[in-house]
């Protein structure tokens, strides 16, 4: 199936959530994630403010606010940056998505871990993204571990990649965690 493709499926069936549903693998999603031993391990960990379509980050992120470091990524043109979440320093940014504000840049090398959403995953690690390359290009920026999230119905067997892509080292849902062995695990 083609990226375009995928991205409408997707789209069709994130919309037929219920919030009950949402709330639900959300909660399975980042309870499997507390158990890995990359977040475990992680003290710098690079998450995202989640859209309405996506896994919510908002509850994970204030659980472990105070035990974590996290960060947010800004976007800043055609590229990421990224700076410390503060609840209180979040202002709407490009896409309508809330991105800290401040000067407080960080170094992609600080991060350790790094919790990406996708469209769509396939069981290699492959990741499809809405289609900019923020992350991409990011990802190729950092040794940190890269554990992707989404809904069951985002894990695909395959999905189409290319030479530029970056893939996860990691993919969790509600019911399945698949764990890519490419070497940084």
């Amino acid at each position: 199936m083609e990226k375009t493709a995928i991205r409408h499926k997707i789209k069709e069936l994130r919309r037929m959530l219920t919030e009950l549903e949402k709330e639900s693998a959300a909660a399975e999603v980042f309870a499997r994630l507390e158990k890995t031993a990359a977040f475990m391990l992680a003290d710098r960990i690079l998450m995202y403010h989640s859209l309405p379509d996506e896994l919510s980050t908002r509850t994970f992120l204030k659980k472990w606010g105070s035990r974590k470091h996290f960060y947010l990524p800004r976007v800043n043109g055609v590229n990421l940056e990224i700076l410390p979440y503060e609840e209180s320093r979040l202002e709407l940014g490009a896409f309508h998505i809330e991105e800290p504000t401040g000067d407080n840049i960080a170094d992609p090398e600080e991060i350790e871990l790094v919790v990406v959403p996708a469209v769509a995953y396939d069981r290699r690690g492959n990741r499809l993204g809405r289609g900019k390359g923020f992350y991409d290009r990011f990802l190729a920026s950092t040794k940190a571990t890269k554990i992707g999230v989404g809904y069951e119905f985002q894990l695909l067997d395959e999905i189409p990649a290319e030479a530029h892509d970056v893939p996860m080292d990691m993919v969790i849902t509600q019911n399945t965690t698949v764990v890519v062995r490419h070497g940084s695990l």
